[in-house]
C-alpha cells in the first residue's frame, strides 16, 4: 500500500502546488481577494485548481478503495497516470484552454477506472 499512499500524498501536493500558481498568478496580474475574475492568463490558474479540487474528490477515494481490491502497485501506477494527466492539464490550460483535452482525459480516464475497479472488487467481496 505504500505505492498508493505515495501517489495519493502527491496528488494532494500536486493541489498545494497548484494553489501556491493561484496565489503567484494573483500577484502577478493584480488580483485582490477575494476577487476570482479580472485577467484571463490569472483565471486559468484558478480554474486548474478548482477543477483539480472537483477531481480530487472523486479520484482519492476511488484510490484507496480499488487498492483494497487489486494489486496496490498496479492501483498506484494508474495513480501516476492522473498526477501526469493534470500536470498535462494545467500546462495545457494555462496556454490555451484549448489545449486541456489530453490532460483532462489523462486524469478522467484513470479516475474512471479506479471507479469501476473499485466497485467491481466491492460487488465480488460482497458476494463471496
Amino acid at each position: 500500500m505504500a505505492w498508493v499512499e505515495i501517489v495519493a500524498l502527491l496528488a494532494v501536493i500536486q493541489l498545494l502546488v497548484f494553489g501556491m500558481l493561484v496565489g503567484r498568478a494573483r500577484m502577478t496580474y493584480g488580483i485582490k481577494a477575494p476577487a476570482t475574475v479580472g485577467h484571463e492568463v490569472f483565471e486559468r490558474y484558478y480554474r486548474v485548481q478548482t477543477n483539480t479540487i472537483e477531481t480530487l474528490v472523486v479520484f482519492l477515494p476511488a484510490l484507496w478503495i480499488s487498492a483494497k481490491y487489486w494489486s496496490p502497485q498496479l492501483i498506484a501506477l494508474i495513480g501516476v497516470v492522473y498526477l501526469v494527466g493534470r500536470m498535462l492539464y494545467w500546462r495545457g490550460y494555462v496556454r490555451d484552454p484549448k489545449q486541456r483535452g489530453v490532460g483532462y482525459m489523462l486524469s478522467a480516464l484513470p479516475t474512471l477506472a479506479l471507479i469501476a475497479a473499485g466497485l467491481a472488487g466491492a460487488v465480488k467481496a460482497l458476494l463471496r
